[in-house]
């Protein structure tokens, strides 16, 4: 099997997508988050003491998908045109589940 991002001798590389046309890309990516009851309570009602979490929960995101060629090897950096994240309550966990979607026009997917 030839991995993308190793050369023929076996050293990492960055993948050349010079040739590639630009296109529309999205990726959506997706967790769930648990706690204590005490916990969900809390973020529900909005009474944590640090704040807004869930609005924090969602600057986190979005600030995630701007750092990713910071995060994962080898991966281009991404000229986003837009981020969209999505809570859902999950009382029976408790807890949320939280989608982002990352879009792009670029010779590169959205990690």
């Amino acid at each position: 099997m030839n991995l993308t991002h190793l050369d023929e001798r076996d050293r990492p590389k960055m993948v050349d997508v010079s040739d590639k046309n630009t296109t529309s890309r999205v990726a959506v990516a997706s967790g769930l988050i648990t706690m204590s009851q005490d916990a969900f309570d809390a973020v529900i009602q909005q009474t944590a003491k640090k704040g807004p979490v869930l609005q924090t929960a969602v600057i986190a995101a979005i600030m995630g998908t701007k750092k990713t060629s910071d995060i994962i090897p080898m991966c281009h950096p991404l000229n986003l045109s837009g981020v969209n994240c999505d809570i859902d309550e999950l009382p029976e966990l408790p807890g949320f589940r939280l989608s982002v979607t990352a879009k792009l026009s670029g010779q590169t997917g959205v990690e």
